[in-house]
């Protein structure tokens, strides 16, 4: 079982910054991919951006340039660095983590952390 728990959302400005944390229960060593989604109010979860085990990178057209994923994995955490933050960037960001089956596949969510842009 993991646990994905994320930390970071609030309420920002136009132009702000905000950095999401979403630290894991277990080592991330484990996961396939570990990536952020979100998902505004009336309309479908999306991709935000994926990091890989190998450290690749792939993030959605509407974000490109703006946010930053990484990854720690002493602390078993990945981060979403959002600059030049625009309102409809506001939605509900969620953690994923995909295991690698050799330590039992699957596919998990944190709870989410809520993100407003707004003057």
């Amino acid at each position: 079982q993991v646990q994905l728990v994320e930390s970071g959302g609030g309420l920002v400005q136009p132009g702000g910054s905000l950095r999401l944390s979403c630290a894991a229960s277990v080592s991330i060593f484990r996961m396939k991919t570990m990536g952020w989604y979100r998902q505004a109010p009336g309309k479908q979860r999306e991709l935000v951006a994926i990091i890989t085990t190998g450290g690749s990178t792939t993030y959605a057209d509407s974000v490109k340039g703006r946010f930053t994923i990484s990854r720690d994995n002493a602390k078993n955490t990945v981060y979403l660095q959002t600059n030049s933050l625009k309102p409809e960037d506001t939605a509900v960001y969620y953690c994923n983590a995909v295991l690698y089956r050799a330590y039992g596949g699957g596919d998990y969510w944190g709870q989410g952390t809520q993100v407003t842009v707004s003057s």
